[in-house]
């Protein structure tokens, strides 16, 4: 091992700890995280904000944020963890995504709707991994809305992991 790599590294190969904070309604997110966690070097901590602590920010050399994207927005616990901890996230580096069922310019606006401009300006590496619609694990209100909203009739995975592969690729770390 070189100098530099142990450097770049924060100590030892393989010691570098990195955050994975997001929020899953449905699981997409979830699924997207564990794989995105096992693709990084080092520890990395998963944190479910609908369920899990957070656990002290300073602690991490990276922290990357994600959400789902529900009726055009991205849910407000993530958005108020950005708000939050704003000055701790722009000290690190720092990795953004979401999942949603859109693509191309509409999903590129979704992801500028659900992070603050200076949060992405200062991430690494940003990333739409696709989404889905899993009608065994809504309810039957969240199952007549997709349907009349999106005209979707079945569970369906736009679900893409070479993006999460890629993400973990250009976060560089």
């Amino acid at each position: 091992m070189q100098a530099a790599d142990f450097l770049s590294k924060g100590g030892p190969a393989g010691k570098m700890k990195t955050l994975i904070v997001y929020m899953s309604s449905h699981g997409c997110t979830e699924r997207a995280a564990g794989l995105l966690g096992g693709k990084l070097p080092g520890e990395t901590i998963q944190v479910n904000l609908k369920k899990d602590r957070v656990p002290h920010l300073g602690d991490f050399d990276a922290i990357i944020v994600g959400g789902s994207i529900h009726a055009g927005r991205i849910q407000g616990k993530v958005r108020k963890f950005c708000k939050k901890n704003m000055d701790r996230l722009l000290q690190k580096k720092l990795g953004l995504f979401i999942c949603c069922m859109e693509q191309g310019e509409s999903a590129k606006r979704q992801f500028e709707e659900a992070f603050p401009e200076e949060l992405r300006n200062h991430a690494s590496a940003s990333g739409f991994f696709g989404g889905e619609f899993d009608f065994d694990k809504m309810n039957f209100f969240q199952r007549k809305i997709v349907k009349k909203v999106a005209g979707i009739e079945e569970s369906v995975s736009r679900f893409n992991g070479e993006a999460v592969a890629a993400f973990a690729e250009k976060i560089g770390l």
